[in-house]
């Protein structure tokens, strides 16, 4: 089982596989036919630019090759490094490399393994032009449910920034992305990523502008945080839970009625979804751990791609 990489990193069994590296044999072996054919693609594209420029004399294939040679290999190290998001160092001595080298091939071949996701058509959305081309793409759903996800990121020495990028919720400087799941757990789309500071509500007026109706089709479930939702929004069915009352000297002691408390327990069965669905995404550890990546966008990338990593885990077991 699993020869083609036992030279590289040695996986004993199925189990020692989804531990190291996030998915199950067959998807890391889709994945890896995927990227094959991607990486074919920009080979070829980039030695039919090179001739054109007449930069190029040697054939394609020859040169210095690599120690990762086969696909599954280089698949196996971007996967590997967003499952632990161990350091370049502690990654380079799993794969007999150096830390140069390790860096060098994540970077490399991260965009290759989230092309090859696209072609497989997996990865959330990231923005819809209008609404028509919204409720084309969720023509055949009806019923979703939005949430916020945060990670922690590093905190800036600049006074400003750190302003910028503090939650309060969480305490801590971090990014945010919203989150759009269907009940059996898919993430349909993902939103760009905001500072910590900027509150969840107003991330998804930035994304869907209220003078549109988006949700008017659909079923949506939101939590506290998106209160004025159904106000700002066309749509007869977008649930949110009742808010307990402030406390005042015309109501002492505020609460909710039994209907109003077994209303928001119904719905909470219902909004764990998308929880369950964040939860999946995060079995990488690239999410949770402080992220400490200096490279531009590369936040924004990696959520996308464990996004599809978790919706192609969601499809082979519907």
């Amino acid at each position: 089982m699993l020869k083609p990489f036992d030279p590289i990193i040695e996986i004993k069994n199925e189990r020692q596989l989804k531990s190291v590296c996030g998915v199950t044999e067959s998807q890391l072996k889709i994945i890896a036919q995927e990227f094959e054919l991607v990486e074919k693609e920009e080979k070829q594209a980039q030695y039919e630019q090179m001739v054109l420029s007449y930069l190029r004399v040697r054939k394609p294939g020859g040169g210095h090759k690599g120690a990762l040679k086969t696909p599954l290999q280089k698949v196996l190290i971007v996967l590997v490094y967003c499952k632990s998001y161990s350091t370049y160092d502690d990654l380079g001595s799993r794969f007999g490399l150096s830390k140069s080298a390790a860096f060098d091939n994540v970077n490399k071949h991260f965009p290759r393994v989230r092309k090859a996701l696209a072609r497989l058509g997996v990865l959330p959305y990231r923005t819809f032009h209008n609404v028509e081309e919204f409720k084309e793409i969720f023509e055949d759903i009806e019923e979703i449910i939005i949430d916020v996800t945060e990670r922690q990121c590093q905190r800036p020495q600049n006074r400003e920034q750190q302003k910028e990028v503090y939650s309060g919720k969480k305490k801590a400087p971090t990014g945010k992305n919203t989150i759009i799941s269907t009940l059996q757990k898919y993430i349909m789309f993902i939103g760009l990523t905001f500072t910590g500071h900027n509150h969840d509500y107003k991330m998804l007026k930035s994304e869907f502008p209220t003078e549109e109706a988006w949700f008017e089709h659909l079923k949506v479930f939101v939590d506290l945080g998106y209160q004025g939702i159904c106000k700002d929004y066309e749509g007869e069915n977008i649930l949110i839970p009742h808010k307990k009352p402030r406390k005042s000297k015309n109501n002492p002691n505020p609460g909710l009625t039994k209907e109003q408390k077994q209303y928001n327990k119904e719905l909470s069965k219902t909004r764990i979804l998308v929880e369950n669905a964040i939860g999946g995404m995060k079995r990488f550890n690239i999410l949770v751990h402080t992220f400490r990546n200096k490279k531009p966008n590369f936040i924004d990338d990696v959520i996308v791609l464990c996004a599809g990593l978790w919706n192609l885990n969601v499809i082979q077991n519907l």
